[in-house]
């Protein structure tokens, strides 16, 4: 009988050590090293590195300059970052039921590829090194915060009259425009070798003779009743304007008097109608050519105090308390989301074993 008891006992204690391992493996699942594949999990999702490196090579955009190695370790954490909080979303969304639908995702889809042929979208993805599966990934990940923000964040948002005219009173001044100020939009070419164009068509004109050629064709489509947004959008070679139609926003008087020639253009349009062609001239010795231009008044806004009444002011005011608002939900909203996730950063805790090496 004694045998047989230490015989229990012992397979009790054994029992009981095997339990206690399990547990505490179990609870310190979370600290054992990842595959080299795994850069974070969020709340057991993995973040792989070929994830993280397309992301990467992403953010590095057309800069010809290779970063050093601690400037992309630095980068790498900081695109890293954001990959956790987008999943921290993600899987918010995903609990909600406000993932986006494949019907969304083709309906955006459809809605981005409008203005392109095929071959020129495929050609926009091949730039990015992104497939089309992986951009209608990116794509539903996007429209899936969006709703959770719609319905977490915007759905909270009310500006009042009263909220509206507390900061007009406040900030008064603002709205009192000390020059007049031109809206204007732009169609650029230049004869200049160009990195990137940031038009749709990727269309860039081959030198001095080619750029003439190419503005004066613009100028006869837009005397022909062609689109300034749509002719600026395919053609216009300013990468800062051309994806908005070339829309500059408003230039105040005093700059555009810097270059005479186009301030005398300019001031002779009433809103809607453009400019003849005019030259651009660089800004070395000299003022050689660098290309040539047409310009087109959107609006004209005088000098002078702008009243409450204005619904230019209060749609100003409107989008700048909705805007603060937003900001400052959606930082609080994502503070709470990541406080209650179970998140492992493996790169940041590699580099700093590294000793930053």
């Amino acid at each position: 009988m004694q045998v047989s008891s230490n015989f229990h006992v012992r397979r009790f204690l054994a029992a009981v050590a095997v339990f206690c391992c399990a547990l505490f493996f179990g609870l310190a699942g979370c600290h054992r090293s990842p595959s080299g594949d795994v850069v974070a999990t969020v709340n057991g999702k993995e973040i792989l590195r070929a994830d993280l490196e397309r992301n990467y090579q992403s953010s590095l955009g057309d800069n010809p300059q290779k970063p050093s190695p601690q400037e992309a370790d630095i980068r790498r954490l900081s695109v890293l970052h954001q990959m956790i909080q987008d999943e921290i979303l993600q899987q918010r969304a995903a609990k909600l039921n406000l993932t986006a639908s494949d019907e969304d995702v083709n309906a955006k889809l459809t809605e981005l590829k409008a203005p392109y042929t095929q071959d020129q979208f495929l050609s926009l993805l091949k730039q990015q090194n992104l497939t089309l599966d992986e951009y209608k990934r990116d794509l539903r990940r996007q429209l899936t915060t969006q709703k959770l923000m719609n319905k977490e964040i915007e759905s909270k948002i009310n500006i009042t009259d009263a909220q509206i005219a507390s900061y007009y009173a406040a900030y008064k001044t603002g709205f009192d425009l000390i020059e007049p100020r031109y809206h204007l939009a732009q169609i650029v070419v230049t004869n200049m070798p160009a990195q990137q164009t940031g038009n749709l068509q990727n269309n860039k004109a081959a030198g001095e003779a080619d750029a003439k050629k190419k503005i004066e064709a613009l100028h006869n489509r837009l005397e022909s009743g062609d689109d300034f947004a749509a002719l600026a959008a395919n053609f216009s070679e300013n990468p800062n304007t051309a994806s908005m139609g070339g829309d500059m926003g408003f230039v105040a008087e005093s700059q555009l008097r810097a270059d005479p020639l186009v301030y005398d253009a300019i001031s002779k349009l009433k809103p809607d109608q453009f400019t003849d062609v005019l030259p651009v001239y660089d800004s070395g010795p000299g003022h050689k050519i660098a290309g040539y231009a047409i310009y087109k008044l959107i609006a004209r806004e005088p000098a002078g105090q702008r009243e409450l009444n204005d619904p230019r002011v209060q749609q100003a005011i409107h989008q700048m308390l909705h805007d603060a608002q937003k900001q400052l939900l959606q930082t609080a909203y994502l503070e709470v989301l990541q406080d209650e996730a179970r998140v492992r950063n493996y790169l940041a805790e590699q580099i700093l074993k590294q000793g930053g090496q």
